[in-house]
């Protein structure tokens, strides 16, 4: 099924329901369908047929969900970008996704103009332009296949160069149910999003919300945590989907009153791997709602999850398959290893990736056969075991990806800033932990012969030319970078506290 026509039919079931609160804003379905299929509409108007890209730059809010549910009516494809994005990375992904239209905030329309690949774009700004799109007729709809492509995620791979997930209407069709099938959502739920939109797993609330009819309660960011829990008291909040670090937040908050938390029905965490200690400490301030740990990756959404009774059994497992998809571990052959033997998770099933938007090369290492028959899997990058019930336990990483926050950080992005600053020789990026952010991102740097330099000019310089969660938490000097044997430097040894001070001066 598209998803554009979740909305219609839960619309159809009951128009009179909260749809969506954002703020002061509050939308019944029929009104969310009515301006979703006005701005399809206008949409068409400035030329979006189908197939055509349409680039997002908007913060969570109801004019993120009516441009997102009014781009699929109008059979065109979200690539819907985080709004700090900055505008090197910004040129990459219009370079590699080509947009058709660029809906964006306001306040963004400099940086889009200052970007080459999108300053002859058309655009649609909020605002009064945005209004006036909310003034045309509601689009009549036409019928296409579930097969056509429906976002384009972005993310970095090792290189740093970002890659756009395809994911068309059956594999997110497949995810939301999967995911609503386990979480039992209904009509009477009322889900939390502070998570970004543009991130997979943010925009995933909106899609399940409207599969199932429930209220999806829009927050812009998680910046003010006592106000968030106010709005779940408020709004009698039963979904709250989080990431470790808000959960950290939220466990280091003095005087936490659970009292704001009594209509929460679960609880769910992915991105990052949640700290045992963490999840304990939800579960002692929480005993009335489920916590469901979860794994997953843009490429398929979801891979597994670990149900709230197993937790006790299992700590620190992921879980198990999500419902309709199949995982294994196997060897660097292709072929399932023993239970209880690290290998790579692979995972199989119809909520899996279409590939890499004009990547083949890399489509092609991510989506490989099955050796025995030849079936495409997803092969993750990420080493597991599993016992002999299918329970996951994440490993470690096979690439050198820094996950702060949940966000994706490749070192070779951040270490290409570092070599563009004056006075540094060398530098090599590594993640680290963090008791909040889950992971850090550490520069490690030498300094050139002659110059000084602090860790705040580091820091600054980085926020300079970097999104907020690239940016190094931590800077440390050196004399040399550490190296390996065969000369190489080594993000391993670049990871443990340095034997003497560096100096910088």
């Amino acid at each position: 099924m598209r998803i554009e026509q979740y909305l219609r039919d839960s619309t159809t079931r009951d128009g009179a329901h909260e749809a969506i609160v954002a703020g002061d804003v509050r939308l019944s379905y029929d009104r969310f369908l009515d301006l979703s299929a006005r701005m399809a509409t206008t949409l068409r108007a400035k030329g979006i047929t189908r197939g055509d890209r349409v680039l997002i730059l908007l913060d969570n809010g109801w004019q993120a969900a009516v441009t997102v549910f009014a781009t699929w009516m109008a059979g065109a494809v979200i690539c819907f970008v985080n709004p700090s994005t900055k505008a090197a990375r910004l040129a990459q992904i219009a370079r590699d996704c080509g947009p058709a239209l660029v809906v964006a905030e306001g306040r963004l329309e400099r940086l889009v103009e200052s970007v080459a690949e999108l300053a002859e774009a058309p655009r649609l700004v909020t605002g009064a332009g945005f209004e006036a799109g909310l003034e045309a007729e509601p689009f009549a709809g036409e019928t296409l296949p579930d097969s056509d492509l429906a976002a384009l995620i972005y993310t970095s791979g090792s290189t740093g160069e970002p890659k756009g997930v395809m994911l068309a209407h059956e594999n997110m069709d497949a995810a939301a149910r999967s995911i609503a099938s386990y979480l039992e959502n209904t009509a009477a739920d009322r889900i939390l999003v502070v998570l970004p939109m543009s991130f997979g797993y943010g925009l995933n609330q909106l899609v399940t919300a409207m599969l199932t009819g429930a209220t999806l309660v829009i927050e812009k960011s998680f910046a003010f945590p006592q106000a968030i829990f106010e709005r779940i008291r408020d709004e009698r909040v039963t979904g709250f989907p989080l990431v470790p670090a808000m959960a950290a937040m939220m466990m280091q908050a003095r005087d936490l009153d659970p009292a704001p938390f009594a209509s929460l029905r679960y609880i769910t965490s992915a991105a990052a791997p949640l700290p045992l200690a963490h999840l304990d400490r939800l579960r002692a301030f929480l005993p009335h709602v489920r916590p469901y740990v979860m794994y997953g990756q843009t490429e398929c959404t979801r891979i597994a999850y670990l149900p709230p009774e197993a937790i006790d059994a299992r700590p620190g497992s992921v879980g198990i398959a999500i419902p309709g998809a199949r995982t294994e571990v196997v060897d660097e052959a292709g072929l399932p290893v023993p239970p209880g033997t690290v290998g790579e998770l692979v995972v199989q099933g119809p909520n899996v990736m279409r590939g890499y938007w004009q990547n083949e090369t890399a489509t092609l290492k991510a989506l490989r056969p099955d050796p025995r028959d030849g079936t495409l899997r997803l092969h993750t990058g990420d080493l597991f075991t599993a016992d002999a019930d299918g329970y996951l336990t994440f490993v470690s990483r096979t690439d050198d990806i820094i996950k702060p926050r949940g966000e994706k950080v490749a070192p070779k992005a951040v270490e290409d800033v570092l070599h563009r600053m004056p006075g540094i020789a060398e530098a090599l990026v590594v993640g680290v932990p963090h008791d909040v952010l889950g992971q850090a991102v550490k520069a490690v740097v030498v300094a050139a012969s002659g110059a000084t330099l602090t860790e705040r000019e580091v820091m600054r310089f980085c926020a300079q030319h970097l999104e907020d969660h690239m940016v190094p938490k931590i800077v440390e000097f050196r004399d040399v970078l550490p190296k390996t044997e065969s000369g190489k430097a080594s993000r391993r040894l670049a990871a443990e506290p340095a034997p003497t001070t560096g100096s910088n001066a």
